[in-house]
């Protein structure tokens, strides 16, 4: 397959040298542009010399060319000079040994045919000789007006290109500090990034490039950070979980072993052998409640932002309550207001939040009506469940949020986990949870969320 120019001028870009730093680069580019001005002054420089020896050399052809050489050569002969000249041009003519000059004074060397250079008394002049036969010509011209137009020309040579090459090194230098030293300060914030590093450490200015890079790496930073947030946030979790299940279990996991053992060791009556059964299975049905609240804590610990959505909460406790009394035969669930409510939240934690409120007013309340309510306004979203159970006393109200914590109300069937699930949901969510008394008589649980999710 024929490659296209493009894609070859890209794999080498694609493949920089890795030595060849932009400082390199940028000398490299001085250097370029030096050479080259330099060539150009030389290559101006020679052709200013020849073209103004070339305006001289054509000033004295124009004379000689309508110069009487024979009217030369015949005052030679005869002894009588000819006419003096201007401008100081030297005419000296040469018959055989006579030799004339004009003026007397000045007499150009024998010089062979063409242009020539020579020096009288420390006067420089460019001559033009012509022969013919054995006489000849010559015709001088000072050297000392052209060498000072050509001197001229030179010095403007010199101070342009002078002039060019300190630009160039000028423009180079501000290249470097603009361009160059971001980079070399990224450099530097970069190896100093550690694990304990913030985003804001690395702060760059100049260039657009650098900036760029600069944000980009503060995003790097960001992402990783999240990530070890979350990292630690797991293990901190893993590790709590673990310390909670083996202090919550040991007891329940003990009265087991030890009814267990009785069902292995002795004989007994049918009617106690059934008592020690449902004992044993009451201890494993806490367990198992216990280790699925556990694993909902620790699932709420590890919730992000993306698991956020809109969320129409009338709807939400329009199902809660129809599931509620499902559930929960007998039980009157009442939904106050059926206006749609939308908030930014999770479904599955704010609908953890009322099956939990609900079932600690059946279970420990002793509740037979439970009224749900949603009211919205420019603070944010409060959810009300109300019940008609025995309610909480005042002095547990806080305390009952802390995990594994029970008040005197509650049955001992319970893992002490439901309303630290509340009061974790509400915390995700931005708000707080707490317990009041209920208009119906019992305990309200009052959930106060901003309803634009977490900040």
């Amino acid at each position: 397959m024929k490659t296209r120019p493009q894609d070859l001028v890209f794999r080498i870009l694609a493949h920089p040298l890795r030595l060849l730093s932009l400082r390199s680069i940028v000398i490299l580019a001085q250097l370029g542009v030096i050479t080259l001005v330099l060539t150009l002054g030389v290559w101006v420089w020679v052709g200013v010399t020849n073209d103004q020896l070339d305006q001289l050399d054509r000033r004295l052809d124009s004379l000689s060319s309508f110069g009487d050489v024979n009217t030369l050569l015949r005052s030679v002969q005869d002894g009588t000079g000819p006419e003096p000249t201007e401008n100081g041009l030297v005419r000296t003519a040469r018959l055989g040994d006579a030799t004339i000059s004009v003026p007397a004074d000045v007499v150009l060397p024998e010089l062979p045919a063409g242009y020539a250079d020579a020096s009288i008394d420390g006067v420089e002049y460019r001559v033009r000789t012509l022969t013919t036969g054995n006489a000849s010509i010559a015709l001088g011209a000072p050297l000392a007006e052209t060498q000072a137009r050509i001197d001229s020309l030179h010095w403007r040579v010199f101070w342009i290109c002078a002039g060019v090459i300190l630009s160039t090194l000028l423009v180079g230098w501000v290249i470097s500090l603009i361009m160059v030293n971001p980079f070399r300060l990224l450099a530097q914030q970069a190896r100093a990034i550690n694990a304990q590093s913030n985003p804001d450490e690395v702060q760059v200015r100049g260039v657009w490039e650098a900036v760029e890079i600069s944000e980009a790496v503060e995003g790097m930073l960001a992402r990783i950070g999240d990530e070890q947030q979350r990292t630690r946030a797991a293990l901190e979790s893993a590790r709590d979980f673990a310390a909670v299940a083996s202090h919550e279990l040991r007891t329940p996991l003990t009265a087991m072993r030890t009814n267990l053992e009785v069902l292995l060791t002795l004989d007994l009556a049918p009617e106690q052998r059934k008592e020690v059964i449902t004992d044993v299975m009451r201890t494993q049905s806490r367990i198992e409640a216990t280790l699925g609240a556990l694993e909902r804590l620790a699932q709420g610990e590890l919730t992000t932002v993306d698991d956020f959505v809109p969320v129409d909460v009338a709807e939400l406790l329009d199902r809660a309550a129809h599931d509620a009394m499902h559930n929960y035969p007998g039980l009157d669930v009442s939904l106050a207001s059926s206006t749609s409510v939308l908030m930014l939240g999770m479904p599955a934690g704010l609908r953890l939040v009322i099956d939990n409120a609900i079932a600690n007013a059946v279970k420990h309340g002793g509740a037979t009506q439970v009224r749900l309510s949603v009211v919205s306004s420019s603070e944010g979203v409060e959810i009300a469940v109300d019940d008609n159970g025995a309610g909480v006393p005042e002095q547990e109200r806080a305390t009952v949020f802390e995990r594994f914590h029970r008040g005197t109300t509650a049955s001992r069937s319970g893992s002490g986990l439901g309303l630290a699930l509340v009061a974790q949901q509400a915390e995700i969510h931005g708000g707080t949870a707490a317990l009041e008394v209920s208009p119906l008589g019992g305990a309200r649980l009052m959930l106060r969320l901003p309803g634009h999710g977490p900040q």
